[in-house]
């Protein structure tokens, strides 16, 4: 038994459209844990979340000198980024040793990723600076987000909407579960 699509009423204009809100994205959208300026003491989110349990953080792995992270507003379920903790702006201002530390917090996020998602692909960047379309230009952080074929399903393409099924929680624990452990 199939029935006409109910018209939505008050939500703009009258369509067949059904409705999936995501009212999350509008707290990115807004500015929502964005730093008031350039500086670590200027509510810069990367060097506030290290001093949260990995639980409240969203932290997935501690590095000595790198964390690794799951995004607040991911593009997909599993995103995650590497942060160093120091806070600097620009790729050239890595140590040697930061820069090895990002790598390595990386490689091993594909790993994690793969083991507890199945992941099929990766887009791995960063964006340095704000024109260059970073959302936190101030403090470096490379965004690691898996990808499955098919994932570009009609929700993003037409919808211009992201389904993410999974708690941002549940995901920070199932992907600290699957971390594989550094080999020395």
């Amino acid at each position: 038994m199939t029935s006409e699509p109910e018209q939505q009423w008050g939500v703009g204009t009258r369509d067949a459209f059904q409705r999936l809100w995501t009212p999350h994205r509008m707290a990115y959208i807004q500015g929502e844990n964005k730093p008031s300026g350039p500086g670590a003491d200027d509510g810069c989110p990367f060097c506030s979340i290290p001093a949260k349990s990995d639980e409240d953080g969203l932290i997935v792995r501690r590095g000595e000198l790198v964390y690794a992270v799951l995004n607040l507003y991911p593009y997909t379920g599993g995103h995650l980024m590497a942060v160093p903790y120091r806070h600097i702006a620009d790729y050239t201002e890595l140590t040697d040793a930061e820069t090895a530390e990002l790598a390595e917090l990386t490689k091993q996020a594909m790993t994690a990723l793969r083991t507890a998602s199945g992941a099929h692909g990766f887009n791995i960047g960063m964006n340095q600076g704000a024109v260059a379309g970073a959302g936190i230009a101030a403090h470096l952080h490379q965004h690691v987000v898996p990808r499955w074929g098919g994932d570009t399903n009609f929700m993003p393409v037409v919808g211009h909407t992201k389904v993410l099924p999974q708690l941002l929680g549940d995901t920070r624990k199932m992907l600290a579960e699957a971390w594989p452990t550094p080999t020395a």
